[in-house]
């Protein structure tokens, strides 16, 4: 089968290494890189993940024959500028994280390609995670129940150095860290009929960035609480997602490389009543995005997530983090 040709827009993203992956896959070809800010080129170009690419204009890029896929990897305030571009240029695009500080930007972009019937891929990173995977499957099958209850954490520990390019966005670690979790949420339970976010600064480190925040998402018949600090102390090993339904409980921590604890109210098929352990441990992140992005484009299958599920995840990301909708 004919590799998809792909190409990216950007090194600046802290996940533009996925390119690794899509030059690692047998489906794509990549075929060049755009980086408009010259010190980020500059400084890429040196890396082994550029090694051997064609670096080009961003018009260059576009207009390459056969492009068929664009990864936006630029800074976060550029994605939504060059993801327009892209689906203009009608390319099938993958977005990474968040989707800007606009949501009416960013509902414009879904119905532009929605309208060309173009996907918008975006680079949340868990979606693909094998215990999200299997959460899906037990969710589908009803064997959780009805979920009346989702806890979740996604912290680490940041230098005053580390924390100055986030700065500048007014979210803080709910928009930069804690969009992943709300994915997920939105996965489970759907849109929140309300969001109460408690945004804090917390660290001694005085540059005002909101460094600690907690969302609380309300439901007719459940409630989310999302957590995201950049003050704790090994808060990678703490990250993880709690489930809750009438049927059982899913818990997976860490999120990087989970083990699950399903416990059951009855048993369904090779799972036990009561506490199952399912190890998984450490996976290969953005392998499963890419491949699904590769059956899309192929049209072998659907989206998994489509233009409302990103809609309303990233309106309820703008609210979770103490921004304006508009």
């Amino acid at each position: 089968m004919a590799r998809i040709r792909y190409a990216q827009i950007g090194v600046g993203h802290a996940h533009a290494d996925k390119i690794g992956v899509y030059r690692k896959s047998d489906d794509y070809e990549v075929i060049g890189v755009a980086e408009p800010n010259d010190a980020l080129r500059k400084r890429a170009e040196s890396s082994d993940l550029y090694k051997d690419l064609p670096w080009m204009s961003v018009e260059e890029l576009l207009n390459q024959p056969g492009l068929q896929v664009v990864g936006v990897e630029t800074q976060v305030g550029d994605l939504l500028k060059y993801a327009e571009l892209a689906i203009a240029s009608e390319k099938h695009i993958h977005l990474d994280k968040p989707a800007g500080e606009s949501l009416p930007r960013f509902k414009k972009l879904l119905d532009a390609a929605a309208s060309k019937h173009l996907t918008v891929q975006m680079g949340y990173m868990y979606r693909f995670n094998p215990a999200v995977v299997l959460l899906r499957q037990f969710l589908k099958n009803g064997w959780l129940g009805e979920p009346f209850e989702i806890h979740t954490v996604m912290s680490k520990l940041m230098s005053a150095s580390a924390r100055q390019p986030l700065t500048k966005y007014s979210g803080g670690t709910m928009f930069e860290l804690g969009c992943h979790l709300i994915d997920l949420v939105v996965g489970v339970l759907g849109e929140p009929e309300n969001v109460v976010p408690f945004p804090r600064h917390s660290s001694t480190i005085d540059d005002r960035f909101l460094d600690n925040m907690l969302a609380v998402l309300e439901y007719p018949r459940a409630t989310a609480t999302v957590r995201s600090s950049v003050n704790e102390v090994d808060g990678f090993a703490r990250r993880h997602l709690t489930v809750c339904g009438s049927g059982g409980t899913f818990h997976m921590q860490p999120l990087d490389a989970p083990d699950v604890t399903a416990t059951f109210l009855t048993a369904h098929g090779k799972y036990q009543k009561g506490k199952n352990e399912i190890p998984f441990g450490r996976y290969a992140r953005y392998e499963g995005d890419a491949a699904e992005l590769a059956k899309i484009v192929r049209h072998e299958k659907a989206p998994e997530f489509g233009y409302d599920h990103d809609y309303a995840v990233q309106k309820t990301i703008l609210l979770a983090s103490g921004l304006p909708e508009e």
